[in-house]
């Protein structure tokens, strides 16, 4: 019995260390598009290259998501398969693996599979794949592990915290007045994931002193109390240095992960952004 965990790059780990007996951790990468240029969104990526080339491009970049053919030769080999995949209202990877996933049961009908999509993005989907790992190492069975990381799902969130917001302005997702105003005003956008995946802004915060202000705020406006949380960034570890202080300051208990962006996180969150996964 072999056990799979797999995860598209909207999970910022490309391994995982102590594993579950049995177990393979697998990243199914996206693509992400610059002018003419793609960039897999792999171990070898080198993200700091693509930021450069996009922040010199006046169009706008475009990511791809994984085909059901990438899924399903990260399926082969195990026999029970658990795939967590960046919210579909961003990509379509997670309808990529479920084409996936019935193509291969009808190969191997004695396999086991389910498919979560996180709804979200960063921080909170790298909670969910190491929860997985955890449940696995338990000697849960598969219809258990099911169960309990469904219930988990509904126990975590992601916080973000934008200081550039180039490329929502070059995908029309925001004004050019508004990115403007962003960028001389110092501005940084403060929103979480909602429960439909979608990403809902919270607070406008001028400064990094005020952002972090409001991401505590926030935090803890959304009930959290000290739980596990997972900081990715992109090239910001001074903010994580700081919102872990006043966390661990509240909550001595809080076992706090810092990680830098995927590619892929990396082209959403950008230059000095936040992807914070927590529970509550």
């Amino acid at each position: 019995m072999t056990w799979k965990i797999i995860a598209d790059s909207g999970c910022d780990f490309r391994e995982m260390a102590n594993l579950a007996k049995d177990t393979q951790f697998e990243s199914v990468p996206l693509t992400i598009q610059v002018e003419n240029e793609i960039f897999v969104d792999d171990k070898q990526l080198e993200i700091d290259l693509m930021m450069e080339k996009m922040y010199a491009s006046s169009a706008a970049s475009k990511s791809a998501c994984p085909s059901p053919d990438d899924y399903l030769k990260s399926f082969e080999g195990a026999d029970k398969i658990f795939v967590v995949t960046i919210t579909g209202t961003l990509s379509g990877s997670n309808n990529s693996a479920q084409v996936a996933k019935k193509i291969f049961l009808e190969e191997h009908p004695d396999a086991q599979i389910h498919v979560i999509d996180s709804l979200s993005a960063g921080g909170e989907v790298d909670l969910l794949v190491t929860k997985l790992n955890e449940l696995i190492q338990q000697d849960l069975s598969f219809d258990e592990v099911v169960e309990v990381i469904s219930r988990y799902q509904e126990k975590t969130k992601l916080l973000f915290v934008l200081a550039k917001v180039d490329n929502l302005v070059k995908n029309g997702r925001l004004s050019k007045l508004l990115g403007t105003v962003v960028g001389l005003l110092n501005i940084r956008m403060v929103g979480e994931a909602s429960q439909t995946g979608t990403l809902e802004l919270l607070q406008k915060a001028r400064g990094p002193k005020k952002a972090l202000a409001s991401a505590i705020e926030e935090l803890l406006k959304a009930g959290y109390k000290g739980g596990r949380l997972i900081i990715a960034h992109r090239n910001n570890e001074k903010f994580c240095q700081q919102i872990s202080q006043l966390i661990q300051e509240k909550y001595p208990q809080a076992q706090i992960e810092t990680v830098p962006t995927s590619g892929l996180c990396s082209f959403y969150a950008e230059e000095g952004g936040i992807l914070m996964g927590y529970e509550i």
